[in-house]
């Protein structure tokens, strides 16, 4: 196996790679450095595939996700957990997907487009996949600084300026290696997971409405108040700046690149994005949990913001702690998915551009456009402007999802690019589906938005 570092391009700020090098694997700099075992226990493969679908899972519990199970809940009570439930479906069955793109043809679905696309059509699927990427980030930097206002008392625009620091953050763990970084990230998702039991112990929520909650409910689609925090949450979910993240992740594992070892990859590597979406779907629904046995049952239908959620947490609740805890959550979610945001950018950048600039460079642009916005709408509408601009940061995800999601579907049905592993025809039917489902809800919510 070569190495890959070897066939790193030389560091410079702003480097056009040729078309000799559009065969140079996805994050070449990780590209099949960490080693997996070939004999051996069967949890010995799993440990050694674990890590990327916790990266992953990540963007599925970020602040934006916040944001609109907090109003979902507060608003509605249980009802919107069947979307919750839905949305991690339509993720689990996705992300597989975008591994099984990654390892089966060595290439991330930003490079797959370019292979297959004009020119034109990639450069609007990249501005798609940047403006995804910006409206992540937007929801990171607000919901940080929200944290470190709660926490310590620090501005609002002084956290999110705070937030550019977590650049150098994400540069020292990728120096240390893969490893350290996904070790990174799955401590702080046990703090997270963590916080929220504490929080759902204390709420002893009902039981009965709760599993109520997670069968569908044709309100969902009929009110319009209701279906735009419900393509929010599809939207903060089902994120589409991920699905390239993980076709390229995947691919820092050694396996052999046989259609034996990509077998065996695609399996291990299915196994450990479901398990860390359960994560997510977990975290997610006890968010919404949360506001709606706290705040729904007993009258405050109106909180959308995080703060009110922070300052009414507690005397609801009862239990002293349990607002720092909501508070430490929310940092440790905003820290946590920094990194998908900047790994998903560089990504996206060398497979539709083949433009490499070095990560600190592409890590403070996506940043900066990120924080004036914030410090603009902070500036000028306060607390009140910033929690609507996280859920609408959201609704916009949503809308770039069938960029992302129609060309991933397209290649993993083709057999001329997938071969032995393109997807049976019921996965297929199925992919295809929840493809439908996205752009009409899409659809659906803009009409509502513009002429509704």
């Amino acid at each position: 196996m070569s190495d890959p570092k070897a066939t790193a391009l030389p560091r410079s700020m702003w480097t056009f790679s040729s078309r000799d090098e559009d065969a140079m694997p996805s994050l070449p700099e990780v590209n099949a450095t960490i080693p997996v075992p070939q004999n051996g226990m069967w949890v010995r493969r799993l440990l050694a595939f674990m890590g990327p679908g916790y990266m992953v899972s990540v963007g599925y519990m970020d602040p934006g996700n916040w944001a609109t199970d907090l109003a979902g809940g507060s608003q509605f009570g249980y009802t919107l957990l069947s979307v919750i439930l839905l949305s991690n479906l339509m993720a689990i069955l996705l992300q597989a997907l975008a591994a099984r793109l990654g390892i089966a043809t060595g290439r991330d679905l930003a490079q797959s487009c370019r292979d297959s696309y004009s020119r034109p059509v990639n450069f609007l699927l990249w501005i798609a996949c940047e403006a995804a990427i910006i409206a992540c980030d937007l929801a990171e930097v607000i919901g940080t600084a929200i944290a470190l206002q709660l926490l310590f008392g620090i501005p609002l625009i002084g956290g999110a300026l705070l937030t550019a620091l977590d650049a150098f953050l994400v540069l020292l763990l990728m120096n240390k290696g893969f490893r350290y970084l996904e070790a990174f990230i799955i401590a702080l998702l046990i703090v997270i997971a963590f916080c929220f039991i504490v929080q759902i112990v204390a709420a002893a929520p009902p039981v009965a409405e709760v599993l109520g909650g997670f069968l569908p409910s044709t309100e969902v689609v009929t009110n319009p108040a209701m279906l735009y925090i419900a393509i929010g949450i599809i939207g903060a979910t089902v994120m589409p700046h991920n699905l390239y993240l993980h076709s390229s992740i995947v691919q820092t594992r050694a396996f052999k690149r046989t259609d034996e070892g990509k077998r065996d990859a695609i399996k291990w590597a299915t196994a450990d994005s479901t398990i860390a979406l359960m994560l997510a779907l977990f975290i997610n629904a006890a968010i919404l949990i949360v506001a709606a046995s706290v705040f729904h049952a007993s009258g405050r239908t109106d909180v959308a913001e995080i703060g009110q959620a922070y300052e009414l947490l507690s005397p609801l609740l009862g239990l002293g702690i349990a607002s720092t805890l909501f508070a430490v959550a929310l940092l440790a979610s905003g820290l946590n998915s920094t990194v998908t945001a900047t790994l998903a950018g560089q990504i996206v950048m060398e497979g539709f551009l083949r433009l490499r600039i070095p990560n600190w460079a592409r890590r403070l642009i996506t940043r900066a456009l990120a924080i004036i916005p914030v410090i603009i709408v902070t500036a000028l509408y306060g607390e009140k402007g910033t929690a609507q601009l996280l859920v609408f940061s959201q609704v916009i995800l949503s809308m770039q999802l069938p960029f992302a999601v129609i060309p991933l579907v397209r290649f993993v049905s083709d057999k001329r690019k997938m071969g032995v592993f393109v997807i049976p025809r019921t996965v297929a039917v199925l992919a295809w589906i929840v493809a439908s489902i996205i752009v009409v809800l899409n659809l659906k919510l803009l009409f509502e938005t513009f002429v509704g």
